[in-house]
């Protein structure tokens, strides 16, 4: 069966209660000191954050409705209105605050103890606190984009209830200060599939450098990522051709920087509510629910996206849901023998493809115009999309006397908006860029008041830390 023998689907989400009591049962002292026992303690930090209420649907099924290119139906219909999340939709995002927050304090808990572990090399605590800290900082880089400044709980402040919430600025300090440990102490290579390596975090701080804009570091550790050679895009000839990086049974590409690893096991599956099961289609095999959809004639993005880029016929198909036949659907995570668990393709957070478009952007960014190697790093994706091999010259290259620095990073966003498509990444970049009310407008003609930039502090955080009060809560909400 696919991955069963990565450490993480063995001790992640179905095993994650025993992890999580460990450290409060037992005396830190005795808890922490052998690579059995710290490698457990850092595995029970991946189990609330990839679990169905976190990364397994709630977080991308939300981020997915909030985007350009597609809506929402069902439950999940106020969030694509833009017209304020019902009680549903904001006890959805409040399970997501929950479950990144406890594994946050699960990292606390390795970076608090490790160093005082008496039975671990120098070389193997460096290495396990790199993990814990790269966790650490993807987890508040993902709250503070959807929540902005929010309360920093630290191996220095675990016992303490209530935490203020931070400044937007002070909790980038932590993000940066944790990604750069994680850098300087991660392996060359991952210990096991699905780990992430110094390269991880070289990639996770390229991307928040572009959010700090500090284009010129962005694109110097995209660069780094790329001499080195690790990675390579999957080349593809046709559509499908895209199933060797998304499908079910693949273990691990040429292109994986770093990626949430799923199976089709109870408790390790990734949740699909993307599908809907007919006589003709069966992309999920326990059904689906369709929750979010487009249309190829009303939606701009999806009417003005090329049929030549194989990446379209792979993501979507025709079906008509009630709407017309001209609704389509995603198929780009499918798993047809995925049980009632959960389907077997993993979540990429970070791919070669990315890494390439944030090169992209922050070098000719870094340089007031588009250079050769800007240039160069959207090619690569762009051939690829088009069936062509990604390092060599084809027909399809883009030129870069066709573009001044505007005109670029307009057609980079618009590749990585097709290039990610049903990743969760979309809204996040178009808030970054500072369009998003301008696109939302747009291509489905709605205006998105100011409350929607952001997500709600749920009410478990408002009603049990006494330094956060209603006032303290996100405008609008």
């Amino acid at each position: 069966m696919k991955k069963i023998f990565l450490l993480l689907l063995l001790l992640t989400t179905g095993c994650s209660d025993a992890l999580l009591e460990k450290p409060k049962s037992l005396a830190s002292e005795i808890f922490y000191n052998t690579d059995a026992e710290v490698k457990a303690a850092v595995n029970a930090i991946y189990g609330p954050m990839r679990a169905d209420n976190a990364l397994s649907i709630n977080y991308p099924a939300q981020l997915e409705g909030l985007a350009d290119y597609g809506n929402s139906r069902g439950s999940q219909t106020p969030v694509s209105l833009y017209q304020g999340l019902d009680n549903t939709n904001i006890n959805r995002v409040g399970v997501i605050w929950d479950n990144f927050y406890q594994s946050i304090r699960n990292a606390n808990l390795v970076i608090a103890n490790v160093p005082k572990a008496t039975a671990i090399s120098e070389a193997n605590k460096a290495a396990f606190l790199g993990e814990a800290k790269f966790l650490r900082s993807l987890l508040y880089f993902a709250l503070v984009r959807n929540w902005n400044g929010v309360p920093l709980r630290t191996e220095a402040n675990m016992t303490v209830s209530d935490v203020a919430r931070s400044s937007v600025a002070e909790v980038y300090e932590l993000i940066l200060s944790d990604a750069l440990a994680a850098e300087a102490s991660l392996p060359d290579t991952p210990a096991e599939i699905g780990r992430p390596s110094k390269w991880a975090a070289k990639t996770l701080l390229s991307e928040i450098y572009l959010y700090q804009e500090n284009y010129k570091a962005s694109a110097a550790k995209a660069k780094e990522v790329i001499d080195s050679g690790k990675y390579a895009l999957v080349e593809v000839s046709q559509s499908e051709d895209f199933q060797k990086i998304y499908g079910p049974e693949v273990v691990n590409t040429a292109e994986e920087i770093f990626y949430f690893k799923y199976s089709r096991q109870q408790g390790f599956g990734l949740v699909s509510y993307a599908h809907r099961k007919t006589a003709q289609y069966n992309y999920y095999g326990p059904g689906g629910v369709y929750a979010q959809y487009t249309d190829s004639t009303t939606n701009s993005v999806i009417k003005n996206w090329s049929g030549k880029d194989l990446r379209k016929a792979h993501i979507l198909y025709n079906v008509d849901i009630g709407l017309g036949k001209s609704s389509c659907l995603y198929r780009k995570f499918r798993d047809p023998a995925a049980t009632n668990y959960g389907a077997g393709n993993d979540y990429p957070w970070y791919r070669y493809a990315d890494l390439l478009l944030f090169h992209a952007e922050a070098e000719a960014r870094s340089n007031q115009a588009p250079t050769e190697a800007a240039l160069e790093s959207l090619n690569k994706v762009h051939r690829r999309a088009y069936g062509y091999p990604s390092n060599t010259v084809s027909a399809v290259d883009l030129k870069r006397t066709d573009y001044n620095l505007t005109s670029f990073i307009d057609k980079v966003v618009e590749e990585r908006g097709y290039e990610t498509m049903y990743e969760g990444k979309r809204w996040l970049d178009l808030k970054r860029l500072g369009i998003a009310k301008q696109r939302i407008l747009e291509v489905k003609k709605i205006v998105v008041a100011d409350k929607h930039m952001l997500w709600p502090i749920p009410s478990s955080e408002i009603l049990y830390n006494k330094l956060l009060t209603a006032e303290n809560q996100n405008p609008g909400y």
